[in-house]
Formats: structure tokens, sequence, C-alpha cells
């Protein structure tokens, strides 16, 4: 059984997505109803336009408590520019972006259109499955 070795191989195709006009309350409510950290905001097109992310919830939730002020459009709290990777980028490669910074996940893209996600565990996931991390204890725990 060969191991994956590129982005495709591993990503996650099913997404959910948002619009930049969607309002910030309701998009939360998804992520939390969806178990998920981080979505891909897109234009009409489906071309991908930002990210929002827990992390940019909570800023946003200890702001409006703060300012005693409730919701907003994506737009005006996604991250934008999104760091992304190529479909054809390696999980080695992606592994050093990761480390190299904060980000937990990437869009991935294939001819300049989002067609997946992949994220720090996705990575893991791999890795500890290829025996990365040199031996692996057995089920005696030696």
């Amino acid at each position: 059984m060969s191991l994956p070795r590129r982005a495709r191989d591993i990503m996650t195709r099913d997404l959910i997505t948002v619009s930049a006009e969607e309002e910030i309350t309701v998009v939360l409510t998804r992520l939390i109803e969806h178990d998920i950290s981080g979505v891909p905001v897109v234009d009409g097109s489906g071309a991908l336009v930002g990210i929002l992310t827990e992390r940019d919830c909570i800023d946003i939730a200890l702001e409006a408590g703060y300012f005693d002020e409730r919701g907003g459009k994506i737009s005006q709290f996604m991250t934008t520019p999104v760091k992304t990777v190529d479909v054809d980028t390696t999980i080695v490669e992606i592994a050093q972006l990761m480390c190299r910074s904060s980000h937990r996940r990437f869009p991935v893209l294939d001819g300049g259109r989002l067609v997946g996600l992949i994220s720090r565990r996705d990575i893991l996931k791999v890795l500890n499955a290829g025996a990365w991390f040199g031996s692996r204890p057995t089920k005696e725990g030696g």
C-alpha cells in the first residue's frame, strides 16, 4: 500500500463554504453545529476570497462584548489574503509550512479553483501511518 504523498491524496473535498455577505452570527452557529474550526469564504463564482476561523470568531465575540455590538457581515471579519496550497504540493512541504506558521488549515487549489481543505490533523494522520515518528510501540507497550 502506497502512502499519500500530495495534498490531493488527503484533502477534505466535501467543504462547507460561506459567502462574504453572510452574517457572522449565522456562520458562527454553523461552525459549532458542524464541529469545524474554519471555513473558506467564497464569492458568487466560487472563488476563494478569505477564510473565517475560530480565532477570528473569538476576537469578534470579545470585541462585540466589549463594545456592546453584535453581528456584521463575514467580509468585515474574514482573514485575507489566504495562504493556500496547490493540489500537487507534497505532504512534507505542507507539514513544513504548518511548522513555520500559525495556520491550522490550508485551502487547496487546483488551477486557482478551491477544491479542498487540508488540516494539521490530516498531516498528522499521514505522518503517523507512514511511521515517520520512528519505531512504534507494540500492543504490549514496548
